[in-house]
């Protein structure tokens, strides 16, 4: 049909009034549920205002009942007989107040516009089973939907952090800003701040079990757990009588500690091995081993916490010169995710770091422990390390069993 469907002048006399505000609104309603405009509406306690409008609208004397009634059909009927609105009571409503979209409709064009959004993030978890679980969080949490807005850029930005995470860990380490240039198109793409870093980093924790936490300290160890780092220097490792270039040669005969960042391990990394090199967690293990043994200790590298982009480098390198690695840390529950961290990357053989360790720990300690806190970590190289933990309750730190290992070190 040519021509407009509604005659809006007298249609915004006849309905765009204050009084009949309720009827046009009620009936919208309907509308954008997708319900059809049959039968009657009814308004509770109307004023004599809004009862005279609904009579001179369907033209019939005003009644006096205690709520006003409305039959749709008989409204239709008005507008299509007079011509004000050649199509009812649809497009009456339409030319007063906009077009109307059926709610349920657009709930599920959005729902399958977000569908289509996530489809990077979903290839990502079948074809990277390490990240099924957080893309699946990702998604529940509504984490895209809280930093992207919409559909279209969520789409735009989760393919961009699908290919930043196929290629993490980078082995070797390598700049973040390179990195991002390379994968991205723009050194700058992985700034703190953007869509892309912030959903990158909270996937990256599922890569290497980074623990949760903010600031520029954290994002900064963050990335250096991918191996992506803001500069080779700040990433260090903590070494001692580890032996393979001259410079570490040097430190070895001197039998002092040596502490070795990651851009002298890219340029210059070890060319050779001991057939056993133990790992520490604290500074303090290494320190004493230095004191007691000197020249004479076995090489040791110690973590200082969660393992650097640094030591990662180092242990890999070692393990592929044919190192075995043995490790000890503290008995809580961040120990255990840092071992855990560290034998996805560098696999280990426990050093005094069981659950009989853990048992006989206890029971020698001269005072009582300090009690666990956090929450409960996996054990995977001895499931039942977690267990004692959680039966015992008390933290044993590696100071408290530090005469047992500085006697495994001397050679």
């Amino acid at each position: 049909m040519n021509g407009p469907v509604a005659d809006e002048p007298r249609l915004r006399r006849l309905l765009d009034g204050p009084d009949l505000a309720w009827l046009v609104n009620r009936i919208r309603r309907r509308l954008e549920r997708g319900r059809p405009l049959t039968g009657s509406v009814s308004l509770a306690s109307p004023t004599l205002a809004q009862r005279v409008a609904v009579e001179r609208l369907l033209g019939r004397v005003p009644g006096g009942g205690e709520s006003l009634t409305v039959r749709l059909d008989a409204l239709d009927a008005v507008l299509r007989r007079s011509g004000i609105s050649q199509e009812g009571l649809p497009a009456a409503v339409a030319a007063l107040t906009g077009p109307v979209v059926v709610l349920r409709e657009a709930r599920l064009t959005e729902e399958q516009a977000w569908e289509d959004a996530y489809a990077p993030l979903t290839l990502l978890a079948h074809d990277e089973p390490l990240l099924a679980e957080w893309a699946a969080r990702a998604r529940a949490n509504g984490l895209v939907r809280r930093i992207a807005g919409t559909p279209v850029e969520a789409r735009a930005v989760l393919e961009q952090a699908a290919r930043v995470l196929r290629g993490l860990p980078a082995e070797p380490p390598r700049s973040l800003a390179v990195y991002a240039a390379d994968i991205l198109g723009s050194a700058h793409a992985l700034d703190d701040g953007t869509p892309v870093a912030s959903i990158v980093l909270s996937g990256v924790r599922s890569i290497t079990g980074h623990p949760d936490g903010a600031g520029a300290a954290w994002r900064r160890a963050a990335w250096a757990s991918a191996g992506l780092l803001r500069d080779d220097v700040s990433s260090t490792v903590l070494t001692l009588n580890v032996r393979g270039t001259p410079a570490l040669d040097w430190m070895a005969d001197s039998g002092e500690p040596c502490v070795l960042t990651l851009r002298q391990l890219a340029r210059h990394p070890p060319l050779s091995s001991a057939a056993v090199v133990h790992i520490c967690e604290n500074p303090a293990v290494l320190s004493a081993a230095a004191d007691i043994h000197g020249v004479d200790c076995l090489p040791l590298i110690c973590l200082q916490g969660q393992p650097s982009a640094a030591a990662l480098t180092l242990l890999s390198r070692l393990r592929r010169l044919g190192a075995t690695l043995r490790y000890h840390g503290d008995f809580d529950w961040g120990g255990l995710r840092i071992a855990t961290t560290l034998l996805r990357h560098a696999p280990w053989q426990p050093w005094r770091y069981t659950a009989g360790d853990y048992r006989a720990a206890v029971a020698a300690a001269d005072q009582p422990p300090s009690p666990l806190a956090g929450y409960p970590a996996a054990s995977p190289w001895d499931p039942d390390l977690a267990s004692a933990l959680a039966e015992h309750g008390v933290r044993i730190e590696e100071e408290a069993v530090l005469n047992g290992l500085l006697g495994d070190l001397g050679r």
